[in-house]
Parts: structure tokens; C-alpha cells; sequence
């Protein structure tokens, strides 16, 4: 009998049934049991872990996995949490989860550049005061990480017409985008962007990137988008800025304490609007889907998907 494939993660019992459920209409072959309901012998047999956010004592008590794959694109926590020694890890990389984040960056762009936080101060006040339209072609957006998601995001943003410039730690390319790498990459772009969208990962070199002296090299009247971690973007001086009206809006998706606490001022923030962590959902389908090819591939080829580089984190 083939082992079976230890599902490892921290969901409710709800969650994670229906996590099971479509894992298994996509792997029918297989048996993909909760780590909770696998037996003593079943845990030493496991050779595959599916992890969704996962205690690491309960992936430690699987001595037998050969490698680990994770539910979702962002995995800093996972390697930060299971260490050196852990098994390789493969994290999702999956076109649906892209197209999402793209439509996500997008729809938020317009957000800023059609005026929208204007537009509802002045509801609010029962102003009427059309604002000059601003052509796409007026707008140039900085995109901060180019990998995977950020090229999704970047052929949307110039399909629509926005002037789009990228930078990230590496090197990259992708036609009609000027990338730019290193200390004076990253100033270039801050400094000649309208919008600024943060897609990195959360890695060493990238916590705190954003600091108030580099948010605060943005143009006058410039908006930042945060789709990656919320431990990249200085908080306290991105509200200073904030406040002095140096940068205009923020919209905020990721936080470094989810959810956020009712008490915390970003909730009330005239100049922010704070989203619950939905810029890009795993479509848990497409995800199933993924992850059941990779795993068709290693038992048929014993060859691995591109597995997460512990020293860069992602």
C-alpha cells in the first residue's frame, strides 16, 4: 500500500475537511490523511507533508517525509519556523493565484489613480467637486518585486495603460518594463513613481526595505500599495508621512500582527484603507490541481519541483 500523504496545518476541523476533500477528488490514487487522525505507524510511513501554516512539532514527528509541500505562495514563516534541517519545501506557484493577485493590483491602482479616497472624504462631507481625470498614461507605477506575481501584475497594469517600472534584489526582464536592481535602483524608482506596489517577499534583506527615509524619496502626493508583508513597510513612518500630507493614500493588505487589533489606529486612519488579507486568496481547486501534478511527477520521476531557496527564503 502506498504510504500515505500527511496534511499538516493549524486550520479549524471545518477548514481543513474541505481543504481534504478537494485534495483528494484531485489525488483519488492517493491517501491523504489529517496529521491528527494518522496512526503512530502511518506518521513514520508518511513520505510527503502538505502543510497549510503547520505546528513544526507536528511535521517533526513525520521522520520519514522526504519534502514538504506548502498550500501557499508565501513561505518565510514555514522555513523560519522549521528550521535548517527540515526537508526541502516546495511552495505554490499557481497561474490562478497570479491572475487573482494581478486583477488585486490592478483594481486597487485604479483605486488611486480615478481619485477614490478623495471621492469619499467628500461624500462624507456632502461636497461635490469633480477632480481632473488623470489618463493612465499620466500615471507611472513602481512595481517592487518581479517574479511570478509581479509580472502577472505588470502585464495587466500596461495592458490598461499605466507606465509601469520595476525593481526587485535581482536582476529580471520583461518587455515595456524598465527594471532597475541595487541601493540606486531602488531610489530611482521610489523617487519617480506615482504608485508604488510592494510584492516581495518578506526575506532578510527585504524587512524594513521600506523605511520613512526611503518612503518618504516618493514624489509629493504619491500612494503606496502593500500586497506583500507587512513587516517590509516602516508602519510608523509611512502614517507620519501620512500625516503630513508628504504621500497621499495607502492601501494596506498585510500587517505584521493579523488581525488586526481593534484598537490599532490604521482602522481609522483617514489616509489608509486596511483590507483583511484578500489581495490573493488560494483558489483551493487550482491549488489541488498543482499540487497533485507535482506529486504525480516525484512518484512516477522521483524528481522534485523548484524547491525553496532556504538562503533567499522564498
Amino acid at each position: 500500500m502506498t504510504p500515505p500523504i500527511a496534511f499538516v496545518t493549524r486550520m479549524s476541523g471545518d477548514e481543513e475537511k474541505q481543504w481534504l476533500n478537494v485534495l483528494q477528488q484531485s489525488m483519488p490514487t492517493e491517501r491523504i490523511l489529517s496529521f491528527r487522525d494518522l496512526t503512530q505507524d502511518e506518521r513514520r510511513l508518511a513520505e510527503i507533508a502538505i502543510v497549510a501554516n503547520p505546528d513544526p512539532g507536528d511535521v517533526a514527528a513525520l521522520p520519514g517525509i522526504s519534502w514538504i509541500h506548502s498550500l501557499w505562495a508565501g513561505v518565510e514563516r514555514l522555513v523560519a519556523e522549521l528550521g535548517a534541517a527540515a526537508p526541502p519545501i516546495v511552495r505554490l506557484i499557481d497561474p490562478e493565484l497570479s491572475r487573482v493577485m494581478a486583477e488585486a493590483v490592478l483594481a486597487w491602482t485604479y483605486y488611486l489613480q480615478r481619485d477614490m479616497p478623495a471621492y469619499r472624504k467628500q461624500q462624507a462631507e456632502c461636497r461635490w467637486e469633480p477632480r481632473r481625470y488623470r489618463h493612465p498614461g499620466e500615471v507611472t507605477v513602481g512595481l517592487l518585486g518581479l517574479g511570478v506575481l509581479g509580472k502577472a501584475a505588470a502585464g495587466r497594469l500596461m495592458d490598461a495603460g499605466f507606465r509601469v517600472q520595476s525593481w526587485s534584489g535581482s536582476a529580471a526582464t520583461l518587455p515595456g518594463v524598465v527594471h532597475f536592481t541595487g541601493e540606486d535602483g531602488l531610489n530611482a524608482v521610489l523617487s519617480t513613481s506615482d504608485i508604488i506596489v510592494c510584492l516581495l517577499p518578506l526575506t532578510a534583506e527585504t524587512r524594513g526595505l521600506l523605511t520613512k527615509h526611503r518612503l518618504g524619496s516618493m514624489p509629493r502626493g504619491a500612494s503606496l500599495i502593500n500586497f506583500a508583508r507587512g513587516a517590509i513597510v516602516d508602519t510608523d513612518g509611512l502614517i507620519e508621512l501620512l500625516d503630513s500630507r508628504h504621500l497621499d493614500h495607502a492601501v494596506l493588505d498585510v500587517f505584521t500582527q493579523e488581525p488586526l487589533d481593534k484598537n490599532c489606529p490604521l482602522w481609522r486612519h483617514p489616509h489608509i484603507t486596511v483590507l483583511p488579507h484578500v489581495s490573493a486568496p488560494t483558489n483551493a481547486v487550482t491549488a489541488a490541481k498543482i499540487v497533485a501534478q507535482n506529486i504525480e511527477t516525484w512518484r512516477s520521476t522521483g524528481k522534485l519541483p523548484v524547491t525553496v531557496d532556504r538562503k533567499r527564503g522564498y
